[in-house]
């Protein structure tokens, strides 16, 4: 009897090393490994990027100077000369966010961007630190982003709670775009496989026909890679973008 694994069963954390104080679990997991697999390999790609530099590139020196390009444009486009202070900051999240999102791409890997309490984590950290960046630019002056120039006295309160929820949205929209995009195409890659594999193991006119199921995995693998890097990208711009926000107040 063939029994197959759950679509979602690559997705489940699983202690490394147990580390346990009082009721609080702080083990190692895999999710932590990854973390701090991405971490490595961040600096030891950024160390490259210095070492044995041409006047006319090559093909690797070519693609970090692109990325290079690509973050900067994202920053100078989106936050103009004010967010040029924080460029390194938004260099190091689109890099980590790339790396986390190719790494989850590796067979027996594991996707850290498919669960919701990092992507949560990582928005709501940035939410707070972008809040106190308003803050200390603009000081009070900063709570007039809830409310419009030139708006009638009597709609104030109702234009003030629409506002900070529009606001207050902003973390659960960046939280869960990146979560159900990795989330929904592992996990569709996963049914893909296992379907394949059962024609395939099947015999008869099915194990021929497990071409067509293969044939479809190979597409969507080449889709979600677009779609690993797309988010990346995206989180990045909207990262900048509500950072624009609070720099500069309507």
């Amino acid at each position: 009897m063939l029994i197959l694994s759950s679509p979602l069963e690559q997705f489940e954390i699983i202690n490394i090393i147990p580390i346990y104080f009082y009721d609080l679990n702080l083990s190692f997991t895999n999710a932590s490994l990854l973390m701090v697999f991405v971490i490595v390999l961040s600096f030891f790609w950024l160390s490259l990027s210095f070492f044995n530099v041409k006047l006319i590139p090559n093909y690797w020196q070519l693609l970090h100077e692109e990325f290079y390009f690509l973050t900067s444009n994202i920053v100078s486009e989106n936050l103009s000369l004010k967010g040029e202070i924080y460029f390194p900051f938004i260099f190091t999240l689109h890099l980590f966010l790339l790396f986390s999102n190719l790494l989850g791409m590796v067979p027996y890997s594991f996707t850290i961007t498919s669960h919701i309490a990092f992507t949560f984590g990582l928005s709501l950290s940035l939410f707070t630190g972008i809040n106190i960046i308003g803050l200390k630019t603009h000081g009070l002056n900063f709570f007039s982003l809830f409310l419009p120039r030139n708006v009638p006295l009597i709609i104030v309160p109702l234009l003030i709670t629409i506002e900070f929820l529009s606001y207050i949205v902003k973390v659960f929209t960046l939280a869960i775009r990146l979560f159900a995009n990795m989330t929904s195409g592992h996990t569709l890659l996963k049914i893909i496989a296992g379907f394949a594999w059962t024609m395939l193991i099947s015999g008869g006119l099915l194990s021929i026909l497990h071409l067509i199921p293969l044939i479809l995995l190979f597409v969507l693998i080449g889709l979600e890679l677009a779609i690993a890097i797309l988010q990346a990208y995206v989180f990045t711009l909207l990262t900048c973008i509500y950072l624009n926000d609070v720099l500069n107040l309507h």
